[in-house]
């Protein structure tokens, strides 16, 4: 029996060709990119008076409140003045008694000198009116002295504060003897606005950064360019800059570090003495490096930075980099890239080395983030 065949049998037709997959790229380019160095530190206040007491006696008032604002010379205790008061009296009357005494002498030789010229006195009569004339200046001017230095002692039962800035605790009260000689502390003020920020940074830093500056590596920004930046012990950025005050020229023997004094205002009063901060200093310019977006970057199984970039014929290729550290959201790139090649910066999950691709400019803001 015959068999008949009736079904159609159509040409299979060859798959049209997969489109390239499109990648976002952007190309770099050197540029002047500031060099920058995070130093540990801590604050110290930018003027510091210990005050002391200056003469003997007690404590009849303390005139301040604790952890408040004072003023120069504002009055902060008064110490009993009583016994000051009677030895300025007194050291004022034996003033007067030597200038009577003077006074009398002196009169005693302009008046033996003209006796002495008719001879109605002897040369030793006039010698001797000379020489108490002379002692009876000297017991003046040792008077004067102790009418200074009394009014000194009196004017030391006021105490004022030698600064304007914050006060601290108390270390006496009303009622308690205080003596110059053992010079008791009474009170600390510190002047916290500006504030000083003391940080450590290791001579072999320091040592590297000047031999970077002298090959012509780095560029030195200038000493009114460096920008200090402050970040607090919970993380957060202070809002206000500082400036770069000088840098000790001495090592420390026992931690191998150099300290670094940065000013900063605080007029919130949000540094205190003794925080412990890390500063970003800029300490140059290097402007052979490039700025790389960090999703461009990527690290191999050896732990080296790549990145992949797009050649002028569309083929990707992998590069490996030197990426040193970051600036806001982008590497700084100092080997590894050629001037104006395209690094890719997203769509690198689907694509590998050797890959055609359709590679797309990323957008102005995304290209000039961070």
């Amino acid at each position: 029996m015959p068999v008949v065949l009736g079904a159609c049998v159509q040409a299979k037709q060859a798959p049209a060709p997969a489109a390239p997959p499109e990648v976002t790229v952007v190309a770099v380019h050197k540029q002047a990119v500031p060099v920058t160095t995070e130093l540990p530190g801590r604050t110290s206040p930018f003027l510091v008076a210990q005050v002391r007491a200056r003469v003997d006696g007690i404590v009849l008032e303390r005139a301040f409140t604790e952890g408040t604002d004072v003023n120069l010379k504002q009055p902060l205790y008064q110490i009993d003045p009583a016994p000051y008061r009677a030895a300025l009296d007194s050291a004022k009357a034996a003033e007067q008694k030597a200038r009577a005494n003077l006074a009398s002498t002196t009169a005693l030789t302009e008046r033996y000198k003209i006796l002495l010229g008719g001879n109605g006195v002897s040369k030793q009569d006039y010698d001797n009116a000379v020489a108490a004339q002379g002692q009876a200046a000297a017991d003046l001017a040792a008077a004067k002295a102790l009418v200074q230095q009394a009014t000194l002692n009196l004017g030391y039962t006021s105490v004022a504060s030698p600064i304007a800035g914050r006060i601290g605790i108390s270390q006496v009260t009303p009622g308690a003897y205080v003596q110059a000689s053992q010079a008791t502390l009474l009170t600390t003020v510190q002047q916290l606005d500006p504030i000083y920020v003391d940080l450590n940074q290791s001579s072999a830093q320091g040592l590297q950064l000047r031999r970077d500056l002298a090959s012509g590596r780095l560029k030195a920004s200038g000493a009114d360019a460096v920008k200090v930046t402050l970040f607090l012990e919970d993380g957060a950025q202070y809002p206000l800059a500082g400036h770069l005050q000088f840098t000790d020229v001495t090592v420390d023997q026992s931690t191998g570090s150099v300290t670094v004094r940065a000013v900063f205002p605080n007029p919130d009063h949000v540094l205190l003495p003794g925080m412990f901060v890390r500063a970003r200093i800029e300490q140059g310019v290097n402007d052979q490096a490039m700025l790389v977006p960090e999703q461009g970057v990527t690290r191999d199984a050896k732990g080296q930075a790549t990145a992949l970039v797009v050649g002028a014929d569309n083929k990707v290729a992998q590069r490996v980099i030197q990426a040193t550290n970051t600036l806001g959201n982008q590497w700084v790139v100092e080997g590894g890239l050629a001037e104006g090649e395209r690094v890719i910066v997203a769509g690198t999950q689907k694509v590998q080395s050797g890959m055609t691709v359709r590679a797309v400019a990323a957008p102005v803001k995304t290209a000039a983030a961070g």
